[in-house]
């Protein structure tokens, strides 16, 4: 198993690398200049090369992203002199347009992001996973038409639209909830989830569709292997051969889309929290976009592409407990 866990960190970290060094040449070598950016418009030649210096652009291209993943571990200092700015560690550069570390915008907006999406995560599944698991016990039934009727509708659904759909229903027709304005949990807990609870359902509904229809191909798999008749034979309850041998085997697949989905989700959605108003991630890196602050779209990149390849990490050792035969 310790054998097993070194190959998969090493290959974490060797595509975080690429994936460091691939998003770095791309907006490092694009036509726009982070250091015009941070310039303005009215900015004379001299004063662009002395911010290019200051930024280190001026460097070889191999040194730029040699000193970009050495501040990650250990911090760099940007520039010289009065202006000389100390990025600490962990460094992932300076956002000129903000007037702040990148790491330092992350942090602050990272508890908005993970707050909506585990929210969410919980919602969907318990809404996909039970759909699914009913549609699929009653296979061929007009309660698996129906399910699954509603499953295709809501995952055809934009997450824009039913954002839309329940601000107009919930906030303005209504009056039942608040427009969403994020508080802490640690502050006020009632208020965090009432606050957050649109932008949850607005998500769930997506997820919970492909969910349900995911569990329920899973489900009518593993019910249908030669165990589970085994198991019924042996006179085990109903409940047992279903939860204790069924589901176990039927939601690994689920397992492998849920730790891709909730990585993807914790680095930001960027339509979720600027329909709502919430200062997240993903609105950071809207704004990022719109003014080509490239420091924060690097930056929110690798954050991403963390999560993402830590939740598949954490699928995979999964599957080193449940099936040894992975681990090999």
């Amino acid at each position: 198993m310790i054998l097993y866990l070194g190959r998969r960190l090493l290959g974490v970290v060797g595509v975080l690398l690429a994936i460091a060094a691939v998003t770095f040449v791309i907006f490092y070598v694009l036509p726009s200049d982070p250091a015009a950016a941070a310039c303005g418009k009215s900015c004379s030649d001299e004063r662009l090369e002395a911010i290019r210096a200051h930024m280190g652009l001026d460097a070889p291209l191999w040194r730029q992203f040699a000193d970009f993943v050495t501040g990650i571990f250990t911090g760099r200092t940007m520039g010289s002199g009065r202006y000389a700015l100390n990025c600490e560690f962990p460094c992932l550069g300076y956002s000129y347009e903000n007037s702040e570390a990148v790491w330092d915008l992350l942090v602050d907006r990272l508890p908005v992001s993970a707050s909506l999406a585990v929210g969410a995560a919980v919602l969907w599944l318990l809404l996909g996973l039970s759909a699914g698991v009913t549609a699929a016990l009653r296979k061929d039934t007009l309660t698996d038409r129906a399910l699954m009727v509603g499953a295709v509708a809501a995952a055809s659904l934009p997450v824009y639209f039913t954002s839309v759909l329940l601000i107009y229903g919930f906030i303005r027709l209504t009056g039942l909830l608040p427009y969403p304005q994020y508080t802490a949990f640690t502050e006020d807990p009632l208020s965090w989830a009432s606050n957050l609870l649109l932008p949850w359902l607005a998500l769930a509904v997506l997820y919970a569709a492909m969910y349900a229809r995911q569990s329920r191909g899973s489900m009518i798999e593993s019910m249908a292997e030669p165990y589970i008749r085994t198991a019924r034979a042996k006179g085990l309850p109903r409940r047992t051969v279903v939860v204790k041998h069924g589901l176990r085997a039927g939601m690994t697949p689920v397992l492998t889309i849920f730790g891709m989905d909730l990585g993807g989700l914790l680095a930001g959605a960027v339509i979720t929290e600027s329909l709502f108003g919430l200062p997240g991630i993903g609105r950071l890196f809207y704004g990022a976009l719109t003014t080509g602050d490239q420091p924060v779209i690097l930056g929110v990149t690798l954050l991403a592409a963390t999560f993402i390849v830590v939740a598949n990490l954490c699928v995979d050792l999964l599957y080193a407990v449940v099936d040894p035969r992975v681990r090999y």
